[in-house]
C-alpha cells in the first residue's frame, strides 16, 4: 500500500471503523484493520485488562486450532501466542472402568490443538492493536445507538459520552447491546437454544515439584453417557477442570449436586481418580457458579454500511467442538478482506454475511453433535472401530476421505464443506462397520466403491 494511499484513508471518514468491544474478536480486528490503513477506535465496556488484571468471568478454556491461528499469523501475533500456549496432541480418555488412554486428533504432532488463557490472550492482542494505531478506549459500555445521525453512547464510569461513528462493528459477545440496538431499526430474526446442561469449572493444581499433575500434551476427558468432565492444560502447569451436567431431571445434574459434600460424593463414584487431583473440590464447587450453554441464530448480520456484527455477537455457540474463538477470528480475516476489495461499506457487510453465515451455523451444529460424541461416544466401541476404519480409508484415500475432525481443525476449507462431507463419511462409516467388531470384517472392494463415487478430492487436502 502506498503512503499516499494509506494517509487518504487515515483522513478521510470513509475509512473509519467503531469496532464495540475489545475482547478477543475485537482486539484482532482492530490489528487486521489498522495493518490495512483503517482508522479504528475500539470502546471496551471492562477496564484496561493490562492495567486492572484480567477479568474475564466465567471462560472455558481456548483451544486454538488451524483457522484461528492462521488469522493469527495475518496479524503477526502467532509467535507471542504460542509461547504462552500448551499443545494438546489429542484426547485422553478417562472410563469409568478400564484403561485410560490417548486418542490422537490427528496423525502426528503436525496435526495438533493449543490449549490457551483467554485472557493472556487477549492482552498480546491488546498491545499489538495499540501498536498499529488503533485507539483503545476502556470503561466505555455501548448505552444506546441512534442510527439516524451516527452517534453511540456509552457510559464511562458516571458520565455519559456521545461518540459520532462512520460504521460499527459488534465484537461484544453473546449478550451484545449493539445486536440489541441494530434490532430496534430492523429485525435480526434473532432466536436463542438454550442447552439444558450447564458447566461448573475447578482446576488441577501443580504437582508439588511445579510441574504437571497429568499428561500435559493432551485434552483430557472423562466421558460418563449423559454427563462429562474435561481438562485442559494451562502453562501454569495448572489444568482447568470443566464439569458439564444438565441443569435439572437426569441424574446427576447440578439441581441434585449443590453443594460440595455432594460433589464430593459425586466425583468418588465417577471420576475417583480425580479426587487426588482437585484438593479444593469442595471449596471450588461452592464458590464456583454454574455457567450456561447456548445457541445464538440470527437471520441478518447486517444494517446496510451502518452496522455489522461478527463472533458471538451473530452466532455464540456452545464450546463442544473448541471452535468458537477459531470461527470469530476467521469472521475478522473474511471481513477486513471483504472491506479491503469491496467498494462501499454495504457490499461489504453483505458479502461478509452471505460468505460466513451459512458457516456459522454449520460449526454451531457440529458443535452440538460433538457434546454427544466427547460424553457418550469416545469410550464406546462401535466409535472407536469407525474411528479406526476412518484413518485406514484416510490412508487408503488421501486427499479424499479425510476425517471430520480433520477438516474441521487441521484445514480450512467452508464450514459448511465440511460438514457436508462429514455427513457423506459418516454413512460410509456406518454402513461399512455394521455388525462387525474388527476390521477384519470390511467390504474393502465397496467401501473404496463407495468413498469414489461419493467423494470428491479435496483441493486443500
Amino acid at each position: 500500500m502506498t503512503s499516499e494511499k494509506l494517509d487518504s484513508r487515515l483522513r478521510g471518514n470513509d475509512e473509519h471503523l467503531t469496532l464495540i468491544g475489545g475482547g478477543l474478536a475485537g482486539a484482532l480486528l482492530a490489528i487486521l484493520l489498522a495493518r490495512r490503513g483503517w482508522s479504528v477506535d475500539v470502546y471496551e465496556r471492562r477496564g484496561d485488562p493490562r492495567v486492572e488484571g484480567y477479568a474475564g468471568g466465567r471462560s472455558i478454556n481456548l483451544a486454538l486450532a488451524e483457522r484461528g491461528l492462521h488469522a493469527l499469523r495475518q496479524a503477526g501475533a502467532d509467535d507471542a501466542v504460542l509461547k504462552q500456549a500448551v499443545m494438546m496432541r489429542g484426547r485422553y480418555v478417562h472410563p469409568l472402568h478400564g484403561e485410560p488412554g490417548l486418542q490422537r486428533y490427528g496423525r502426528d504432532d503436525s496435526e495438533v490443538i493449543w490449549s490457551i488463557n483467554r485472557g493472556e490472550l487477549n492482552l498480546v492482542l491488546l498491545d499489538i492493536a495499540e501498536s498499529h494505531g488503533a485507539r483503545l478506549h476502556f470503561d466505555h459500555a455501548l448505552e444506546r445507538v441512534d442510527f439516524v445521525d451516527h452517534v453511540a453512547t456509552f457510559r464511562h464510569h458516571a458520565e455519559t459520552v456521545a461518540r459520532p461513528f462512520h460504521a460499527l462493528v459488534g465484537a461484544d459477545g453473546a449478550g451484545s447491546t449493539l445486536r440489541a440496538e441494530m434490532a430496534k431499526v430492523r429485525s435480526l430474526g434473532e432466536r436463542t437454544e438454550w442447552l439444558d446442561h450447564g458447566y461448573k469449572e475447578l482446576e488441577i493444581p501443580p504437582a508439588a515439584d511445579g510441574g504437571f499433575r497429568i499428561e500435559p500434551n493432551a485434552l483430557h476427558i472423562w466421558p460418563r453417557g449423559h454427563y462429562m468432565c474435561i481438562a485442559l492444560p494451562n502453562d501454569e502447569r495448572t489444568f482447568t477442570v470443566t464439569l458439564f451436567m444438565p441443569h435439572a431431571g437426569a441424574h446427576p445434574s447440578f439441581e441434585q449436586v449443590q453443594n460440595g459434600d455432594e460433589a464430593m460424593a459425586l466425583f468418588d463414584a465417577q471420576f475417583p481418580d480425580t479426587l487426588p487431583l482437585i484438593p479444593a473440590l469442595r471449596h471450588d464447587y461452592e464458590a464456583n457458579p454454574v455457567g450456561s450453554l447456548a445457541t445464538l441464530y440470527l437471520d441478518r448480520w447486517h444494517l446496510g454500511g451502518q452496522a455489522v456484527l461478527l463472533g458471538d455477537a451473530a452466532h455464540a455457540m456452545v464450546p463442544f467442538h473448541g471452535q468458537g474463538m477459531n470461527c470469530a477470528f476467521e469472521d475478522c480475516v473474511a471481513l477486513a478482506e471483504h472491506l479491503e476489495r469491496t467498494p462501499s461499506l454495504a457490499e461489504a457487510f453483505a458479502a461478509f454475511e452471505a460468505e460466513r453465515k451459512p458457516n456459522a451455523e454449520a460449526i454451531q451444529k457440529m458443535a452440538l453433535e460433538n457434546y454427544i460424541e466427547m460424553r457418550d461416544k469416545v469410550d464406546d466401541a462401535e466409535f472407536l472401530l469407525q474411528r479406526q476404519l476412518e484413518l485406514a480409508l484416510q490412508e487408503r484415500h488421501p486427499g479424499r476421505f479425510v476425517p471430520h475432525y480433520a477438516m474441521v481443525t487441521f484445514m480450512r476449507i467452508p464450514y459448511a464443506m465440511a460438514l457436508h462431507r462429514s455427513e457423506v463419511q459418516r454413512d460410509i462409516l456406518v454402513e461399512a462397520t455394521r455388525g462387525l467388531v474388527s476390521l477384519d470384517g470390511v467390504d474393502w472392494a465397496a467401501t473404496d466403491a463407495a468413498v469414489l463415487v461419493k467423494l470428491e478430492p479435496l483441493a486443500d487436502a
